[in-house]
């Protein structure tokens, strides 16, 4: 294993120590989505989704 894939490690495991202790504060911090606004970011997921399989079937 390089160098850059130790630093990758280092840092995410770094980030995952800072950022747990926190989640449940971020979690009760943001605000609840409606369900149209989960519609609104599904849509394009599944057009995307949709897409790739279509590249995917065409190769």
């Amino acid at each position: 294993m390089g160098w850059m894939e130790i630093g990758t490690a280092l840092l995410l495991g770094a980030m995952l120590v800072f950022l747990v202790p926190r989640l449940p504060a971020i979690l009760r911090a943001t605000p609840k989505a409606s369900g149209k606004q989960w519609l609104t970011a599904l849509v394009p997921l599944v057009l995307i989704g949709a897409f790739v399989f279509l590249l995917m079937k065409l190769v």
